[in-house]
């Protein structure tokens, strides 16, 4: 494909036809974007979840980070769906016409990744979100999810993020970036006549209008402290924002991550450079950093927190992906992350909002959060816990559900109904246990007799292969290549029984092209030889792309789902298959009147 012809890696799908899927699916296969209704999360009013960000409420303390499943409307539902109620927005800077190599993702063991901002333009992005806002508001009201959401779904928060420097953040895209949100009355109207059937009673719809006015900002690495400081004085003088600025990891200092990773984690094959330390803001100066942005916001009556952490800068030793230096997360961050809190509570008492600290300062958290240490890491008391790494994983947004029911367990096994009384409990426990607070007795656990969960022994299993090659169609139907795709763009469809013998498989899968960006997430978890992005049949609803695409690209139009194939491909001879994988009862999700 030549330069001319390029296209950009994703392609929103719009209102209309995102709407009509969420129908279709529903009524033929009880899922929407391929999420079962029984990953669907329930709010249970017997234990109170919710917590306070910024001043603003949220009914769970769980979302998804800034990143891959923040980015586009679909994931941010896939999201809340799982039950999350705070979203940290994929981070958006001016420069975004960016050209991330690929694979961009490497969730092998534990989580690397390359790609470091928004794929989106800036006014895509925009739509995105508030795509995301109007379906959210949609099915919290639409009769069809009542008894798989319950009545109540709760409060949720959208938190935009922006990066990496005062000249962008303060350019005119970016400005016009951060009003939309906050108020996107304009931008709703001009979507309502996209809301089809069923949802039409929809389109006169009291949508809230503002969508955030929170901020997280990325500092991303080696941002002068300076810097840092100046952004968020603009951000809350110019735009009246609460701010969370999101700090390194490198901040715990060369020599104790070092020793973190190589000595009680065993990461050996990791490595980190002194160079990307120093170049980045150092934890006395952070300090600094700290009290006098806090005292800023006071004197601005704002809201000043921070956020721990962003990924870790390591060198590529695998050489899977293309680009060096990649970034870690996972477990080994988790055990950075926490410890970096640790050292912040030691030497700044009384500043941040956290059980025993009685501060102001919030502290968000997004580090290796799973299932299996949601509670130990909730019960710090930070708020919220980000996820990204664990999302990745097999199960996918399905993983959400059982995160907060293992949490929910947690406290009402404790005999507590809040998750205020809950913390202050374990707080009190720490300080019986001869801690200072929850924070150093987390530490000491994952650091310690935990250190399973997180060091490189605990965490080398690869995935499983089998010994075969993977085919268009016909393949082990393990659905991982639905579960790990962060963008949603995979799709299973059952197998006709009259080309059973032909195809084989009790499901067939399929791309919808213009969400697929490559990231490699589903080669690194098919058990079989072969790429699924590049070898199952991609579906294009967008035209324009399709006519510069090649491969195994074929197009749905609005003309009864007609099906044509690229003519240099020569995948002419597999439409006569297509056309009767997806004409079953269950059908391709896309609709061809919302085409």
């Amino acid at each position: 494909m030549t330069e001319e012809t390029k296209q950009p890696p994703l392609t929103p799908m719009g209102l209309t036809p995102m709407l009509g899927r969420i129908a279709h699916e529903w009524e033929t296969r009880t899922r929407i974007f391929d999420l079962p209704s029984a990953r669907i999360w329930k709010l249970d009013s017997e234990v109170d979840l919710s917590i306070d960000f910024l001043g603003r409420p949220a009914a769970t303390p769980l979302g998804p980070a800034a990143g891959p499943h923040t980015q586009m409307a679909q994931n941010i539902v896939l999201a809340w769906l799982g039950g999350s109620r705070v979203f940290e927005l994929k981070t958006v800077q001016v420069i975004d016409d960016l050209d991330i190599a690929r694979p961009c993702i490497d969730m092998q063991t534990i989580g690397y990744n390359i790609e470091w901002s928004q794929e989106l333009s800036v006014p895509d992005s925009i739509d995105e979100y508030v795509k995301a806002w109007m379906i959210i508001e949609i099915l919290k009201r639409w009769e069809p999810l009542s008894d798989h959401l319950g009545r109540q779904t709760g409060a949720f928060v959208f938190d935009m993020s922006v990066g990496y420097d005062l000249a962008g953040i303060s350019s005119p895209k970016i400005t016009n970036f951060i009003a939309t949100l906050k108020d996107a009355a304009g931008r709703i109207d001009a979507l309502r006549a996209e809301i089809p059937e069923p949802f039409t009673e929809f389109r006169d719809f009291d949508f809230p209008t503002m969508i955030a006015d929170t901020l997280t900002l990325s500092t991303f690495h080696g941002c002068p402290p300076d810097e840092i400081e100046s952004i968020v004085r603009y951000l809350m003088d110019e735009h009246e924002l609460d701010v969370i600025v999101k700090l390194n990891p490198t901040l715990l200092g060369f020599e104790n991550v070092d020793s973190l990773l190589h000595e009680t984690l065993g990461y050996d094959n990791v490595t980190i450079t002194r160079d990307a330390f120093d170049a980045d803001l150092q934890f006395d100066r952070s300090l600094e950093l700290i009290e006098g942005l806090r005292a800023h916001a006071k004197a601005k009556d704002r809201r000043f927190g921070i956020k721990l952490s962003n990924t870790l800068v390591v060198a590529n030793e695998k050489g899977w992906m293309p680009d060096d230096p990649m970034y870690l997360s996972g477990p080994p961050l988790h055990v950075i992350a926490s410890s970096i809190l640790d050292r912040l509570v030691d030497a700044l008492p009384g500043v941040f909002d956290l059980p025993g600290q009685k501060g102001d300062s919030p502290v968000t958290f997004s580090a290796g959060v799973t299932k299996a240490n949601v509670a130990d890491t909730i019960a710090m008391g930070v708020a919220p816990a980000t996820v990204c790494s664990d999302l990745l994983k097999p199960g996918g947004y399905g993983r959400l559900k059982p995160m907060l029911n293992a949490l929910a367990a947690e406290v009402g096994r404790a005999g507590a109904t809040s998750l205020r009384e809950w913390r202050q409990a374990k707080y009190a426990q720490a300080v019986a246990d001869g801690y200072r607070d929850w924070v150093a007795g987390h530490v000491v656990a994952i650091t310690g007799p935990g250190v399973g969960l997180y060091n490189e022994a605990g965490n080398s299993k690869l995935p499983r292969q089998v010994d075969s090659k993977l085919q268009m169609w016909g393949c082990v139907a393990c659905n991982l290549c639905v579960t790990v795709c962060p963008n949603g763009a995979f799709m299973k469809l059952p197998s006709p029984v009259e080309l059973a013998d032909e195809i084989g498989g009790r499901w067939q899968y399929m791309v919808l092209a213009e969400l697929c960006n490559d990231c490699g997430n589903c080669l690194t978890f098919c058990p079989e030889d072969g790429d699924p992005a590049q070898i199952k049949p991609r579906l294009h609803i967008d035209e324009a792309r399709f006519s510069g695409a090649s491969g195994q690209a074929f197009v749905l139009t609005a003309n009864g789902l007609n099906l044509e194939a690229v003519a240099a491909g020569g995948w002419d001879r597999e439409l006569e298959t297509l056309a009767a994988v997806i004409a079953g009862d269950q059908g391709v999700p896309i609709r061809a009147t919302d085409l």
